[in-house]
C-alpha cells in the first residue's frame, strides 16, 4: 500500500511515519505538511536520518486522493476542510483529529469553539474505538480516530457500562497525562520550567474530550448522565493513566468483575487485564499499542476503582490509527503493532 500522512512533523505524525515505515503491508510513505512544504523530514527529525531522505510535500489533495490510505494528524479545524475532497477519490481516510469525533455540530461548536464538519461527512465517519466498533471499522471508508484520554477512559469503562452494573451519576475520571499530549509547538504551558517538578489541573470542566466520551457512553446504555471528568498535566513526556471511580448498581467482587474484563478483552491482543493486585504505570506501555487496565472493588463503599493506562502517542494516536487501517483492508489487527514497552 501507498499511504500519506498529512500533518507529519507533528508528534502524532512522526510516529506514523516510524509505525507505518515499519508495517509488513506498506509501500511507501509521502510526507505532508501545511507548515513545512519543501524542508528535508531528516532536518526535524535528525534520529529518522535512515528511514527518511524526502522533503515534506504541500497539502496536494488530487495526488492525496490516489494513495491507499490518508492519515490526517492534523489539529482540529484542519480535517473537516480538508475530508470533503479526499472522499471523492480513492483513498480511505483515517482523522486524528477531534473534528469527526461528534456527531452532534452544535455540541462540537460549544466544546472546539469552531464551526463544525458538514453533516454528510460526520454522518460517514465510524468511531475508531477498535475493541468495541471492529466489524463497522471493517467495512469504514473514514474513521474518525478516538481521542487519547477518550480511549484510556472507554476501553475501562466498556464492561462495567455495556453491562449496566454502575451508577451513572456515581462517576469520576480524573486523568493525567504526559507533555506530548500538547503538541510539539512551543507553549508556556508546556515550558521546562513551568512543568518540571510541577502537577497542574488544566481545562476544568471544559476539556473537549468531555462529549466524545458521554456520547459513547450513552451509545451503550442511552440512559447514561453526565460524567465528572478531570485532566493533570504531570512532567513527563508520554503516557496516560485514567483512574476511574464509580458506585456499583449491586453488590460484586473484585475477582467476579476481573473476570468479567478478561472474557470481554479476550479476542483483543492489545488490552492487558492485570492480575488482581497488580496495578499498571505508564512506563509500562512505553512506546506500545497496549492498554493496561487493573480493577477492584471497596466492598466498604460499593465503589469499584479502575487504572487504564496507555501510551497518548500510540494507543492513544498513531497505534489506534493503524491497528484500524489493518481491520479496513483485511489485515492481521496487530500488523506493525508488534512492539512491547521500552523499560525502564
Amino acid at each position: 500500500m501507498n499511504v500519506g500522512i498529512v500533518g507529519s512533523t507533528g508528534y502524532g505524525g512522526v510516529e506514523l511515519h516510524r509505525l507505518l515505515s515499519n508495517h509488513p503491508s506498506v509501500d511507501k510513505c509521502i510526507l505532508y505538511s501545511s507548515t513545512l512544504n519543501g524542508n528535508s523530514y531528516v532536518e526535524q527529525y535528525p534520529h529518522l536520518t535512515e528511514l527518511s531522505n524526502e522533503l515534506v510535500r504541500g497539502i496536494q489533495l488530487d495526488e492525496m486522493k490516489q494513495l491507499d490510505v490518508v492519515f490526517l494528524a492534523v489539529p482540529a479545524g484542519v480535517s473537516k476542510e480538508l475530508t470533503p475532497g479526499l472522499l471523492k477519490g480513492k483513498a480511505k481516510i483515517i482523522d486524528l483529529s477531534g473534528d469527526l469525533r461528534l456527531q452532534d455540530p452544535g455540541e462540537y461548536e460549544k466544546w472546539y469553539k469552531g464551526k463544525a464538519a458538514e453533516s454528510a461527512v460526520i454522518n460517514e465517519a465510524v468511531y475508531g474505538l477498535t475493541e468495541c466498533n471492529r466489524e463497522v471499522i471493517k467495512e469504514a471508508e473514514l474513521i474518525a480516530n478516538p481521542g487519547c484520554f477518550p480511549t484510556a477512559s472507554l476501553l475501562a469503562l466498556a464492561p462495567l457500562v455495556q453491562k449496566k452494573l454502575i451508577q451513572p451519576h456515581s462517576l469520576i475520571i480524573d486523568a493525567k497525562t504526559g507533555l506530548s499530549g500538547a503538541g510539539r509547538k512551543a507553549s508556556l504551558s508546556s515550558h521546562f520550567s513551568e512543568t518540571q517538578e510541577n502537577l497542574r489541573i488544566y481545562k476544568v470542566h471544559e476539556h473537549q474530550h468531555t462529549p466524545e466520551i458521554e456520547q459513547q457512553l450513552k451509545l451503550w446504555d442511552p440512559g447514561w448522565a453526565p460524567i465528572t471528568f478531570s485532566t493533570h498535566l504531570i512532567p513527563m513526556t508520554r503516557g496516560i493513566m485514567a483512574t476511574i471511580y464509580a458506585t456499583l448498581e449491586t453488590a460484586q467482587t473484585t475477582e467476579e468483575l476481573h473476570e468479567l474484563y478478561q472474557h470481554f478483552y479476550n479476542s483483543s491482543p492489545f488490552v492487558r487485564i492485570r492480575r488482581i493486585g497488580q496495578y499498571p504505570s505508564t512506563k509500562e506501555v512505553f512506546g506500545t499499542n497496549f492498554c493496561d487496565i487493573a480493577i477492584k472493588v471497596d466492598s466498604r463503599t460499593g465503589r469499584v476503582t479502575i487504572v487504564s493506562v496507555i501510551d497518548n502517542l500510540i494507543k492513544g494516536a498513531a497505534g489506534q490509527a493503524v491497528q484500524n487501517m489493518n481491520l479496513m483492508f483485511g489485515l492481521d489487527e496487530t500488523a506493525g503493532l508488534q512492539y512491547y514497552p521500552i523499560y525502564p
